[in-house]
């Protein structure tokens, strides 16, 4: 803004030290004395003086956790910044990061030196990801497909659960009912139904190498390598093995 004046110093961390801590109401007198309209509700804001370290190895540890995690992910940037001042770290140092926190755009990560010593890390991370939401109300055992979800690119913000992903489509089918807008996750979904109760199934038995084949009615719903049992025409029952949709394999009790 035109009223705004030049950049200028406001405080400054002496030599022997790494933080600074001003009062918070003192911040917003000056800043707004240059011009800048701001409030803060915390009694005091703490400074520390930016560390000389290289967090490369870091910045790409977490580059790699988010793309294993968001196939379709778009990182912009990563900041690192540790919780007190570091002025040099080895090279020869682990990364620990949480499982859960690629749930979230922010987080706490450590590292450990050669000497078992634990450093931690405050870190940011700007990206963008793909997830998937309901179009329509979505039953029970429904199998998910774009004809029923629509795709929106949202910012990476704090989500309750890991979202669905592009590779689940045409495997995966509806956990319980979904309401139409809402955020898909692992959580909503389970593997495709390949068999459904009360549909018939082609039942196949490889005996030395002589393979016989017949229909049978499911008793159970299965997906991929379940268990499960059919009937055939005269009433007996067999438990077979989901290999394929409406196919099963013959399997000896």
């Amino acid at each position: 803004r035109s009223e705004v004046k030049e950049d200028s110093t406001l405080f400054s961390i002496d030599d022997n030290r790494y933080t600074k801590r001003v009062k918070t109401k003192t911040i917003i007198k000056t800043l707004n004395d240059y011009g800048y309209k701001c409030e803060g509700s915390s009694r005091y804001i703490k400074f520390i003086k930016k560390s000389p370290i290289d967090t490369s190895k870091m910045e790409q540890s977490l580059k790699e956790m988010y793309e294993n995690s968001y196939p379709d992910i778009s990182i912009n940037k990563i900041s690192i910044m540790p919780r007190g001042y570091v002025d040099s770290l080895s090279e020869d140092y682990t990364v620990t990061i949480k499982n859960t926190n690629d749930l979230k755009n922010e987080g706490i990560i450590y590292v450990k030196t050669e000497d078992n010593k634990k450093i931690f890390f405050d870190y940011v991370i700007d990206a963008e990801v793909k997830i998937y939401f309901a179009k329509v109300d979505i039953d029970k055992g429904t199998k998910l497909s774009q004809l029923n979800t629509t795709e929106k690119i949202v910012p990476l913000d704090n989500f309750r659960a890991m979202p669905m992903q592009n590779k689940d489509f045409y495997t995966v089918q509806s956990k319980h009912r979904i309401k139409k807008d809402k955020m898909l996750t692992i959580r909503d979904i389970e593997k495709l139904d390949l068999v459904k109760r009360g549909s018939n199934v082609a039942v196949t038995l490889n005996n030395d190498g002589i393979i016989i084949s017949f229909t049978a009615e499911s008793l159970q719903n299965g997906k991929l390598n379940d268990i499960i049992t059919v009937k055939k025409s005269d009433g007996k029952r067999y438990k077979v093995r989901v290999v394929d949709e409406n196919r099963v394999e013959f399997k000896e009790e």
